[in-house]
């Protein structure tokens, strides 16, 4: 039996989180979202009546203390098991600069600045508040891996091979993700057995563009065109079943021992973003 808490289960890839984890009956899943009431709903309706092993926490990384408190709320359901597995899947992804340039940001700054603060908040501030809050429940477990959910985007090596222009303060953000992630791992990876590693889930197909103008598909379609320059064998968005069982493929194969602390791969286990 395994321990996991996974932020952001109320929709896309965290909700595929928590259904496959949580169709082993022996594994323990606590989602953190923050519609609590909602989120139970849907698990109710869509993966039925008998998830008794999932148990929905309110946590909401814009707020330290709703985070301080679903790790006490954690801790009390786990008791003395701990967490095997945390994984931050939650994060903000702004549509603001999702289909622009760098340099269209010249214009609205108050707007920039508001959202760049927003972005760095969840993606980055709260993810550093919530592996500081699960550390404890972490070392308790017997896997101890901590998971984040980045993206291929913010790989600068990826960035200048592509052109890929386009949502530069999200790219900046999983960017500064990374790092904190690496940090985390240098404090406690080889001294605690922790591992803490980066893994992007691919370019999986959540729905985020069906509502999309005709100006913003041309634009992804261009976008598409250099994904295929990059990677020829590129046929399109996976499944969030297809980037999920690939994900938890890699991060059951890393480990610390193998010097998978600290590091930011693919949900292929390499630099090979799709």
């Amino acid at each position: 039996m395994s321990v996991y808490v996974v932020t952001g289960v109320s929709k896309g890839i965290g909700f595929e989180f928590l259904r496959q984890l949580s169709e082993d009956k022996d594994n323990l899943v606590i989602g953190l979202v923050r519609n609590k009431t909602a989120t139970e709903t849907k698990v109710a309706e869509e993966l039925g009546g008998d998830r008794s092993n999932v148990h929905i926490l309110h946590g909401d990384l814009t707020n330290y203390a709703s985070l301080k408190e679903a790790a006490a709320e954690t801790a009390k359901i786990v008791g003395d098991r701990g967490v095997d597995y945390l994984v931050a899947n939650a994060g903000l992804v702004p549509e603001f600069d999702a289909f622009g340039p760098v340099s269209a940001l010249s214009d609205n700054i108050d707007q920039v600045d508001r959202l760049t603060a927003e972005t760095f908040q969840t993606n980055v501030t709260g993810q550093l508040h919530l592996f500081n809050l699960f550390v404890p429940l972490i070392k308790k477990g017997k896997v101890k891996k901590v998971i984040a959910i980045s993206s291929g985007v913010g790989d600068v090596d990826f960035i200048n091979q592509t052109e890929m222009d386009v949502a530069p303060i999200y790219a900046a953000s999983k960017a500064a993700l990374n790092l904190i992630v690496a940090k985390f791992n240098a404090e406690y990876g080889k001294k605690e057995g922790i591992l803490f590693l980066s893994i992007s889930p691919g370019l999986v197909d959540v729905g985020r563009y069906e509502n999309s103008t005709p100006e913003q598909v041309n634009v992804f379609g261009g976008l598409v065109g250099k994904l295929v320059a990059y990677a020829p064998h590129f046929k399109g968005p996976i499944t969030p079943e297809e980037s999920v069982k690939a994900v938890r493929a890699v991060w059951e194969e890393a480990s610390v021992e193998e010097g998978w602390g600290g590091a930011f791969v693919s949900h292929l286990g390499s630099k090979q973003w799709v």
